[in-house]
């Protein structure tokens, strides 16, 4: 039972690795190239407000 807990995910990441790598060899190169990029770095380095349900401390 305990070989079954140690190889089920291993080959269950073994799976997914190989369906990343068929996924690659079936897409076009040129598909990549048309997304668009990421958001910019200064949108992602600023901080975002807080939670709506956050409240102030009562004193």
């Amino acid at each position: 039972m305990a070989m079954l807990a140690v190889l089920i995910p291993l080959l269950m990441l073994g799976v997914v690795l190989v369906l990343g790598r068929y996924e690659e060899l079936l897409l076009p190169q040129e598909d990549a190239e048309r997304r668009e990029p990421a958001a910019p770095a200064a949108v992602a380095a600023t901080p975002s407000p807080a939670p709506a349900g956050t409240h102030a401390p009562s004193p």
